[in-house]
């Protein structure tokens, strides 16, 4: 049945008896960075690489300071603690995201609360959120709190899913006026933008992933971007386990996580980064090509970057017209060695987050029963 898109596909990645669905590439000064740090003896938590990636996301994104981590999660449960999120406390997120959002809200202590999607960009929908904070939640001594738990919500995480900026000014304006810190989980989206500001810069924290599955990669690794150098410094200083500054005694003034980048990885990631602008026009020459191609195809949607956004493409996404023909999509491209994968399960549905608060959640659910994302890697 879907014989035609499945060749167009292998036309796109010829030679190819595989096709993955986004695999790294390593064609720059990666070798010679690596084997560097390795001849410096510096390969852990210190040293000029992490030092230096950090510089380059701040040049890269705009933001005012940046700090490595060893990955998303890590990443994000920094900034949630960093950010003041407590025991006990809600964060709103979306249902419709990698489980590590969620995960990165539970460690903690606090309890996610889900809200619907737009359809058009899959992230957070700012008209339910509006709408959840208007009927729900009342403001008392500074802070919101949530009327059915007596909570205090003490963050909103949108997700700018599968690289596709979500409606973050909206989003930001609703927080603003709801006294919410606003945390972007932006693990997908680097080289995202909303109307020229990066994805990731228009909260009080960002945070991207270097899975080995994204645009760029040193393995495993994360950062954390922010313009406010207080919570650039804790973060920093959590994540490297508490540690005061001391020339050699061991001192540390709080539970903290060895989370920091090592040296290793950041080599690897500042070689990666250099190619991270012909990575993405390649990526987005890549989503034309597929723009173009399912014009052709009336019963398949190809999800397009929203309106004032430039959308790094990281995996490109196409909606079926009901979960039968996607599940019949993904068997039959599967079996045909062309990597395809659905959408993640909506967190709300996962049994460990089951009981969690959640608004309509009716565009999160349609939306999963019909997205595949397909092969997206930078093509050679």
């Amino acid at each position: 049945m879907y014989d035609e898109v499945l060749s167009y596909i292998r036309s796109l990645f010829p030679n190819r008896d595989f096709i993955p669905l986004h695999e790294p590439r390593f064609l720059g000064r990666e070798k010679e960075y690596v084997s560097h740090a390795i001849d410096s003896t510096f390969v852990s938590s210190v040293g000029e690489y992490v030092n230096h990636f950090e510089e380059m996301i701040c040049t890269f994104t705009g933001a005012k300071h940046a700090v490595a981590t060893v990955n998303g999660t890590a990443a994000l449960h920094t900034a949630l603690m960093v950010a003041g999120v407590r025991d006990d406390d809600e964060v709103i997120t979306q249902p419709l995201t990698f489980v590590a959002t969620a995960n990165a809200i539970s460690y903690c202590r606090a309890h996610p609360l889900f809200i619907d999607v737009d359809r058009d960009t899959m992230g957070l929908s700012p008209a339910s959120l509006s709408n959840f904070l208007q009927s729900h939640t009342e403001l008392s001594e500074g802070c919101c709190r949530n009327k059915n738990t007596g909570r205090r919500i003490a963050a909103c995480v949108p997700m700018h899913s599968f690289g596709h900026p979500c409606r973050i000014e909206e989003i930001s304006t609703i927080c603003k006026t709801h006294n919410i810190p606003l945390i972007e989980d932006a693990a997908e989206s680097l080289g995202s933008t909303s109307h020229g500001k990066h994805t990731g810069t228009f909260g009080r924290l960002g945070v991207f992933s270097l899975n080995g599955n994204k645009i760029i990669t040193c393995g495993g690794g994360g950062v954390i971007v922010t313009d406010d150098l207080t919570l650039a410094e804790h973060a920093k200083h959590l994540t490297t386990t508490a540690k005061k500054s001391h020339p050699y005694l061991y001192e540390h003034d709080e539970v903290g996580y060895n989370y920091r980048m090592p040296n290793l990885n950041a080599a690897l990631a500042c070689a990666q980064i250099e190619n991270l602008d012909s990575f993405i026009c390649n990526k987005r020459e890549l989503a034309q090509r597929y723009n173009k191609f399912f014009k052709t195809q009336p019963s398949i949607d190809f999800t397009q970057e929203p309106p004032g956004t430039r959308a790094n493409y990281w995996l490109n996404t196409i909606l079926l017209p009901d979960h039968k023909k996607r599940d019949l999509f993904l068997k039959q491209s599967n079996q045909a060695k062309v990597m395809t994968r659905p959408a993640w399960t909506l967190l709300n549905e996962l049994p460990m987050y089951s009981k969690c608060q959640k608004g309509s959640l009716d565009n999160a659910k349609w939306l999963v029963e019909r997205i595949v994302n397909i092969p997206s890697s930078v093509r050679l």
